[in-house]
């Protein structure tokens, strides 16, 4: 076995199939990449550096970690080879006992997957939150028995090299421009995401956004039964809003005031997760005890520290422009936005509407890759209130501090993926929150 990619998923993998008593090959591009002692001490070799596609050759299988692209040498050399290629997803997938519920989406699968959990856990089902999340499934597959319920957060990349992946319930959250320089075209996009429900049968629930044309048309396909929540429409079944009532299966829950969760974008997070909940048998009291208790996720619109009569709000999760459209819309103080990072291909147009349309966003502080672009579009849209940081958080930060009002917010929601400096959106929320904690 050769597993390609040793991030968190790739350790994970590896350590899954020395388990099982295999002992892979471990391979990364990072000559000095650290944290494979302990399977090099169970007997794994450890190729880094230079990945010789050559690799594969004599392999039962490769396993790729999502960041790996299908068109690495490696992964075509594989295949030319009819050598069997998964992702970690796959491969744990394999291994969990239990009761398997997926959510992909654009946007809202971390805070969708982690109420859904504690819906479960609230109603005394041991539930397991794992994939996209940060937790790869396969630090957790072993663990899991027949009652369990792994709540999994499946991204566009996981989905390339998915084979027998068969949830029970999935649930398609929604879908907007993102990962275009990897996957070209959004129909290329939305093809991979609509693999959700592939393997899904006729006993099965598919979870799907029916304001969301693209979620309706891959809802009209699926072969299991269909499920919508709305925020917009009132439906015969599944979640929706009417008379700001939110209603699961016809019952009235709660009003959308006792959300624990502020916004519309939240709002449709809960109404999807009421409805997974639901068809896991979820009762409705445990559902509304906990729309209305729930915390929310770390990195996505939190609450940092409040200084000086400003709050500074972490919401580092918004690695797309949609994402950050709705951090930017659901501000109602004079807000300082950071914002920029890593290119993904994506237009930030309607990001910089979204700014101009708020009068609550009183300027601007760019950083990274995309500074100079997101600067663009927001000249096209009439907005010159902003300064750039250069490849410096900490001086973005102190530039919004200087910038920002009393009774205000500094908001970091960069609409970009991190990798230009940072390992990834958690790394770079983590240094935002010591930068902002350690101002006096």
């Amino acid at each position: 076995m050769l597993v390609v990619g040793m991030a968190r998923s790739g350790v994970a993998a590896a350590g899954l199939l020395c388990a099982q008593g295999a002992l892979p090959v471990l391979s990364d591009s990072r000559p000095d990449k650290a944290g494979l002692d302990t399977l090099i001490a169970m007997g794994c070799q450890a190729r880094l550096g230079e990945m010789p596609e050559t690799l594969v050759d004599g392999c039962d299988a490769v396993v790729v970690s999502p960041a790996v692209p299908m068109d690495a040498p490696v992964v075509r050399r594989a295949q030319a080879l009819h050598v069997p290629v998964l992702g970690e997803l796959e491969l744990a997938a394999r291994f969990v006992r239990g009761t398997q519920v997926a959510v992909t989406g654009t946007n809202g699968k971390t805070t969708t997957v982690s109420l859904t959990g504690e819906m479960l856990r609230n109603a005394g089902r041991r539930a397991f939150v794992a994939g996209n999340i940060g937790l790869a499934l396969s630090g957790v597959a072993l663990e899991t028995r027949e009652e369990d319920v792994c709540v999994i957060e499946v991204s566009s990349f996981q989905l390339e090299t998915v084979d027998r992946f068969h949830p029970h319930v999935a649930a398609l959250l929604n879908l907007t421009p993102d990962h275009l320089n990897r996957h070209g075209t959004m129909e290329a996009y939305g093809a991979l995401k609509s693999r959700i429900t592939e393997r899904q049968e006729a006993r099965d629930f598919f979870v799907y956004n029916a304001d969301d044309p693209f979620c309706a048309q891959v809802a009209s396909q699926t072969r299991a039964q269909a499920v919508p929540f709305s925020r917009l429409t009132p439906q015969e079944t599944g979640a929706w809003v009417e008379n700001e009532q939110i209603l699961v299966e016809g019952r009235a829950l709660c009003g959308v005031d006792a959300l624990s969760l502020p916004g519309p974008h939240n709002l449709e997070n809960a109404l999807a997760a009421s409805a997974m909940a639901s068809c896991l048998g979820v009762p409705a009291p445990v559902i509304r005890h906990t729309l209305r208790t729930f915390a929310g996720v770390e990195h996505r619109m939190e609450s940092v520290r409040v200084l000086d009569g400003v709050r500074y709000i972490n919401d580092s999760k918004g690695t797309n422009p949609d994402a950050s459209i709705r951090a930017v819309e659901g501000m109602t103080v004079p807000t300082v936005l950071i914002a920029g990072g890593d290119e993904k291909g994506t237009s930030f147009d309607g990001f910089a509407r979204a700014i101009r349309a708020n009068p609550n966003i009183r300027s601007v502080v760019l950083m990274g890759k995309t500074a100079g672009k997101i600067g663009e579009a927001l000249e096209r849209a009439g907005y010159s209130a902003y300064q750039t940081a250069g490849y410096d958080l900490e001086k973005a930060v102190r530039l919004a501090r200087q910038a920002a009002e009393r009774g205000g917010a500094v908001l970091l929601s960069p609409a970009c993926a991190s990798f230009d400096m940072f390992s990834d959106y958690e790394e770079r929320g983590k240094q935002f929150k010591r930068i902002v904690n350690a101002l006096a």
